[in-house]
């Protein structure tokens, strides 16, 4: 009844399906693990990923090129034999022990169901407290407050969706960039998919370093100027959009850079600190974004 799909690229995930196996060999509907790993160059986790082939309903395939996240999870789906698809990202692990249980696949009243995302409590080591910070802060949110926003609080780390639904949905968001949970999202509410949000989180464990996570930050921002110049996503979709747009009416957008230019190597510091400050992150990206726009405008 459920295909648990996992893409993944240098991570070991042997854990992760051990875990999922034992929680899903006591419910009573039939069930697959199918793991593609996207041309890895790690060989001993390439070894360890390859033994996933051995367990009961896991299916293990190793791509011969770099596919990217989007096709990954496109090839995924269509080889799903079951109506029901759970996307998981290998670096995610169930805080619950029922889990699975959780996501009430009985309830077919809804088309995709989030159960959260979150973080351990521990501080990690000092190169990844900005991800973990921002994590914790921002992705991790209550179910009341991701039910008042339900599109938007929506993580693409773990989620349930009909396997017909989503090869629609993938069909017409099908562009390999970095940061397209953005368009995800629009699409989910232009078509009024109706959204199911329960408490039933998973734990996000990998964790980048402050330096990549910002370079992946604003390599989201570029995609999201990308795609408003496709005109494939509108420009009232997140935060970052709306601010621009209320800078622009105010006439602010030239004060607004000169100073952030002015602070950009305090605040990149702050970023690499032990105490990095999310505000300061918001208008460092925020002046990343009116950059690249007047770029295009130029």
């Amino acid at each position: 009844m459920v295909s648990i799909l996992i893409p993944t690229y240098n991570y070991s995930i042997v854990n992760l399906v051990n875990t999922l196996q034992k929680q899903i060999s006591k419910a009573s509907f039939p069930f697959e693990i199918i793991v593609i790993d996207d041309n890895s160059n790690d060989e001993l986790i390439l070894a360890q990923n390859k033994s996933i082939d051995s367990f009961n309903n896991c299916q293990y395939i190793e791509n011969t090129i770099n596919l990217g996240r989007t096709a990954n999870r496109d090839l995924l789906a269509k080889r799903a034999k079951y109506n029901w698809l759970l996307f998981m990202d290998a670096d995610v692990l169930p805080k619950s022990n029922d889990f699975i249980k959780s996501f009430q696949l009985n309830d077919f009243d809804f088309e995709l169901i989030f159960g959260g995302i979150c973080y351990k409590n521990e501080k990690p080591k000092s190169n990844e407290i900005f991800r973990w910070k921002y994590g914790k802060s921002r992705e991790s949110i209550s179910l009341k407050q991701r039910q008042q926003k339900p599109y938007l609080s929506i993580n693409s780390g773990c989620f349930l969706i009909k396997k017909e639904l989503f090869l629609t949905i993938n069909k017409e968001i099908n562009i390999q960039k970095y940061g397209m949970d953005i368009l995800f999202k629009q699409v989910l509410k232009k078509k009024q998919i109706r959204v199911l949000h329960i408490d039933n989180p998973v734990i996000h464990l990998g964790l980048e370093s402050s330096q990549a996570f910002l370079k992946k930050s604003l390599e989201a921002i570029e995609t999201t100027v990308f795609l408003e110049e496709k005109h494939n996503l509108n420009i009232d979709v997140s935060s970052l959009q709306k601010s621009y747009s209320m800078l622009k009416k105010l006439k602010m957008l030239g004060i607004f850079s000169f100073i952030i230019k002015k602070q950009k190597i305090y605040l990149e510091k702050n970023f690499n600190s032990t105490n990095p400050n999310l505000f300061f992150f918001d208008l460092y990206r925020l002046n990343y974004y009116i950059e690249l726009k007047n770029k295009k405008s130029a």
